[in-house]
């Protein structure tokens, strides 16, 4: 390589080094996020923004528990961390309190009922221990605990990865970029029983989607006689998947409540709001998108009911490109 080249190498290296370092906060994260008091999903102000009941539900959770029984798929070696999160009696158990924002549901403990209980018996042998110092005196009893008419049952029952996975790339002349995607999805199922009776009283499903995507661009070519460049960037994005159960069981929850009002389980303060929200609710609920074409494949009408706007037939102006 005579002279001239190589300070054209070393130039454009230096560029090279520049620009990604000039970009890299927008590649990769530099500083670390504050901590957040919550995180709030596509359903959460749905859930929240629901109008009062009658009267406040009392309920209990057991175990919301991962039916699944999947792991992480490993990389050659033996790996014992979950598909999905732990922790959905957790994150059921909040929801239940932000609907309606806490007006809908009280909420008693359940999971932890041993370590309840256990507390209990150690706050009245103590007073019984204290008392009896005092002659005379008589023993302070503890109130009964509450009991609920209803109990909520379910968990995550599948969790399938790899339904759609793809990509698109382009090179030429050792110049090239391409793009991965995937998408996973996790479904919930959700009941409420009636305590005195056994009866499963209504039971919901939803099902929620975890996309991810990553993208990288490289350069590999020859600069001179045995000298070769090569420069790769890239990203990926991952939806968080218990961001995603989340997000399934907020649904989960304000659909259980639209299913009770409309078997009359439980019912809204406000007749007008109930009516609208079931409006809204049932024909979400019932919505099936359909589409109609011509003998020539050209697509002449799509029938949305959820949206009046795709609801009539329409025709192409001009002929059809090929």
């Amino acid at each position: 390589m005579n002279q001239n080249h190589r300070f054209k190498f070393i130039f454009l290296c230096l560029a090279i080094l520049l620009f990604f370092g000039g970009c890299s906060h927008k590649i990769q994260p530099v500083k670390s996020a504050k901590a957040q008091l919550g995180y709030k999903t596509q359903s959460h102000l749905e859930l929240r923004a629901l109008p009062e009941p009658v009267s406040p539900i009392i309920v209990v959770v057991y175990k919301f528990r991962d039916q699944t029984g999947q792991y992480k798929p490993g990389t050659g070696t033996t790996g014992w961390s979950t598909a999905v999160t732990q922790g959905a009696t957790s994150m059921l158990i909040k929801s239940l309190q932000d609907a309606g924002d806490g007006k809908w549901f009280t909420v008693l403990e359940r999971e932890s009922l041993p370590n309840l209980l256990n507390e209990r018996k150690i706050i009245r042998q103590t007073r019984k221990e204290y008392d009896a110092k005092k002659k005379g005196s008589r023993v302070q009893q503890l109130p009964p605990l509450l009991f609920a008419p209803i109990m909520l049952e379910g968990g995550i029952i599948a969790y399938e990865s790899n339904l759609i996975t793809g990509g698109l790339g382009a090179r030429y002349l050792g110049i090239g970029a391409n793009t991965k995607y995937q998408r996973d999805m996790v479904t919930i199922y959700l009941r409420a029983i009636s305590v005195k009776k056994g009866l499963v009283l209504k039971s919901v499903t939803t099902n929620k989607t975890i996309f991810s995507m990553g993208m990288d661009a490289g350069v590999f070519k020859f600069v001179g006689f045995q000298e070769l460049l090569e420069v790769e960037a890239g990203f990926t994005t991952n939806e968080p998947p218990q961001m995603a159960v989340l997000e399934a069981i907020e649904r989960a929850t304000y659909s259980l409540i639209m299913e009770g009002v409309s078997e009359g389980l439980w019912k809204f303060k406000d007749p007008k709001m109930q009516a609208k929200l079931m409006r809204k609710y049932l024909k979400e609920k019932s919505a099936i998108v359909t589409a109609e074409f011509d003998q020539k494949g050209n697509l002449i009408a799509v029938r949305d009911p959820s949206n009046p706007k795709y609801g009539k037939r329409f025709k192409r102006k001009g002929p059809r490109r090929r």
